[in-house]
This record gives C-alpha cells, sequence and structure tokens, in this order.
C-alpha cells in the first residue's frame, strides 16, 4: 500500500499539470523539430520566474531559477522528442 503524502503546494498544481501533458502529447515533434513544445516550455518556465536560454541544440530550452545567496545547484533533463 502506497501511503505517500503530496505536499499541498504540488498537489495544487495536478491540474495543472495533467493538462501540460495531455497537450504536448496531443502534438508530437520529432528530434530537432520541437518548437511548439519548446515554446510551450521556455512559456511556462519564464511564467513561473525562471530564466530561460534558448537554441541549444538547435530546439533546446534551459530555465534557471536562483533562489538566496548559495552555490548549489540542482539540475533536471528531459527530452522533448516525440
Amino acid at each position: 500500500m502506497n501511503t505517500m503524502v503530496i505536499p499541498a503546494g504540488i498537489a495544487d498544481l495536478e491540474e495543472e499539470m495533467i493538462a501540460l501533458r495531455r497537450r504536448i502529447h496531443a502534438h508530437p515533434e520529432l528530434a530537432y523539430e520541437e518548437h511548439v513544445t519548446g515554446d510551450l516550455v521556455a512559456g511556462k518556465l519564464t511564467e513561473w520566474g525562471y530564466t530561460v536560454t534558448r537554441g541549444l541544440g538547435q530546439t533546446g530550452v534551459v530555465g534557471q531559477l536562483k533562489v538566496g545567496s548559495g552555490t548549489r545547484k540542482l539540475r533536471l533533463r528531459a527530452a522533448m522528442d516525440a
């Protein structure tokens, strides 16, 4: 039995995250042609307060969120191609 509790702040985003996943899956794009997906990801990252860099590997998107004055970093990577 899974007894994991999802924190309220994350649970509040569930519907938005499901809608984003469905939107992306409804419009698959091949490698190096992910322009619509890249625009969506960059727009959401910007909306959420990230600094966004575009164009890495042609259609790549990098989001950077700076919190506080520390030097520690967390990196996540995801593929966007069908």
